[in-house]
């Protein structure tokens, strides 16, 4: 009989997970009720099994993956106690592992095995692109599901928030970076050096210039879900001894680049700059 798993919720990283559980021999699940047209055409485009309710959905299949904004995961994991799951679940969110933890603990209090994800990469569509940290008792399980890949699965141990703490690193990082990219380049378009910037960059590297434009251009339509990951990389810091301000500045740049959501052609340097300076009357 094939492994059951329901994923929380199939959107662009959740629909390749559920495509790699899959593509190992898995049954994949998903509940339509509450969803979005875009979700279900893309949960049918992939021939995800429909339990239409989360209860359903919970009576089904053993192992549960939430996949969802940050701030959502506590609610998720709520909703999905409150449907009478007893299974697996697993939290691959980009959340501080302060708030792992206390998933997990309210998960095993009430008799759920918890699993600790942490998601590494683009959405998995290529062999060695994306990889799922696992830490907990049962991460061997949850990795078994994706034996067959694209999707790597990584066990770090049994230690719930390991998974989380290396999701925060690595992304504070690669999405912190392309913040501050962006917070230099409205600066410096504000007091009027954009041009001798980009100057002496290229004098630097002559490829730096674009380099650093793309960068940002891609990561603009995803910006309004980079909003509170940055918030919780902001938390992870400061709850570690680490100064958090940084990343929390990260999350208001984002915040500024979230009108480009779902925008299907990067937008010009110009429409970035606009955005990110709006409001603050030029020098």
């Amino acid at each position: 009989m094939k492994q059951r798993i329901g994923i929380l919720h199939p959107g662009e990283m959740g629909i390749s997970i559920a495509a790699s559980a899959q593509n190992s021999g898995c049954e994949v699940y998903w509940a339509s009720e509450g969803r979005r047209q875009q979700t279900r055409e893309r949960a049918e485009q992939f021939g995800l099994r429909n339990s239409r309710t989360l209860a359903s959905l919970c009576a089904e299949c053993p192992i549960v993956i939430s996949v969802c904004p940050p701030h959502a995961a506590e609610s998720l994991a709520n909703d999905v106690l409150a449907a009478g799951f007893t299974g697996v679940y697993v939290d691959a969110n980009a959340i501080a592992p302060q708030r792992t933890i206390k998933i997990g603990q309210t998960m095993s209090a009430a008799g759920v095995s918890f699993v600790d994800g942490g998601i590494i990469g683009f959405p998995a569509w290529k062999p060695g692109t994306t990889c799922l940290y696992l830490s907990g008792e049962r991460a061997a399980a949850v990795a078994h599901c994706f034996s067959a890949g694209p999707l790597d699965a990584k066990i770090m141990g049994t230690a719930i928030g390991k998974a989380s703490a290396l999701k925060m690193c690595y992304a504070a990082n690669t999405k912190g970076t392309v913040a501050l990219l962006a917070a230099i380049l409205a600066t410096a378009e504000t007091l009027g050096v954009r041009e001798e910037l980009f100057a002496q960059w290229k004098h630097d590297d002559p490829a730096l210039p674009e380099q650093v434009q793309k960068r940002i251009q891609s990561n603009t339509s995803k910006a309004w879900r980079f909003v509170g990951e940055m918030e919780e990389i902001s938390r992870t810091f400061s709850e570690a001894g680490s100064p958090g301000e940084f990343h929390a500045a990260a999350a208001n740049i984002y915040k500024r680049l979230a009108q480009f959501k779902d925008s299907r052609t990067p937008p010009t340097l110009d429409e970035i700059l606009a955005a990110l300076t709006q409001g603050v009357a030029a020098r």
